[in-house]
């Protein structure tokens, strides 16, 4: 029976004879469903029309995202850690080319998910490089469409994935929205991998916050400054945002501060 994926989202469902009625995450008010109805696709019809593309972002970080864009338009990065390598994040295309390329950068030791609309098809991933572990946070637990053994679900706020990786509950997005601090990044001035936890903005020298991206639903003035008080005692000289060329290349912990502070203020405003 084919794993159906959702064309809006990405996400792959489990094994069933026929597509769901709907979407969850896309019919979340953090999504949408596409304006044409729910509409649905298999990995292999995907991979007749899609390819993925690999970029070196800096020493020990590649990029790989889906051509033409797919889903949510996403790209993922893998990182080469001192115990082997990770994924951050997912994109819903993996196909022969992909599995040589990563086996290639030396494989992979495990997944780690920003928050649901990345999910994709991380179950196909974790099963094609030997059952890696997937490392989700368990408050968002309900939003995952296909269970599966490979899932770890870790609590609380910090989990070291290996030394000199470290996943950080933000919220915000996501009741489970994480990030992840490399050490390493950056010649050792340390990186921010966010997703759009924390969104880098166009002109790249701030980011933004936000409960819903394509419906314009503002976060709280309490859930930003929980953000920046979570990455405030970390260092990192740049932050990767979910996007191509969406990074703040230099000053990044200042640039989380500072637009924090704008953010905040934007919303205590009394418009007089």
């Amino acid at each position: 029976m084919p794993a159906f994926i959702c064309v809006t989202c990405g996400t792959q469902f489990d094994d069933r004879p026929a597509p769901p009625e709907n979407c969850p995450i896309c019919a979340d008010e953090r999504q949408y469903v596409h304006w044409d109805g729910q509409q649905w696709t298999t990995l292999e019809r995907l991979r007749r029309t899609h390819l993925n593309v690999w970029k070196h972002k800096e020493e020990g970080l590649w990029g790989v995202g889906t051509n033409p864009e797919f889903g949510i338009g996403q790209r993922a990065l893998l990182v080469r850690g001192r115990h082997g390598n990770v994924l951050w994040d997912c994109v819903a295309l993996i196909d022969n080319a992909t599995h040589d390329i990563v086996e290639a950068l030396g494989g992979l030791s495990a997944i780690a998910i920003s928050h649901p609309h990345y999910y994709t098809t991380m179950v196909e991933w974790s099963r094609t490089f030997g059952d890696v572990p997937i490392y989700l946070h368990a408050d968002d637990r309900q939003w995952i469409m296909r269970p599966d053994s490979n899932i770890r679900h870790w609590d609380g706020e910090t989990h070291e994935l290996q030394p000199g990786m470290t996943l950080l509950r933000c919220g915000g997005h996501f009741a489970g929205g994480t990030v992840l601090h490399w050490t390493d990044g950056a010649k050792g001035r340390g990186a921010l991998l966010a997703g759009d936890i924390i969104q880098v903005v166009f002109d790249r020298r701030h980011v933004s916050f936000m409960r819903s991206y394509p419906n314009f639903i503002p976060l709280s003035a309490k859930a930003v400054r929980t953000i920046t008080n979570v990455v405030g005692p970390y260092s990192f000289e740049r932050l990767y945002g979910a996007w191509w060329r969406r990074n703040v290349r230099s000053d990044a912990a200042a640039a989380v501060r500072r637009s924090a502070e704008r953010y905040i203020a934007a919303l205590e405003e009394d418009g007089s």
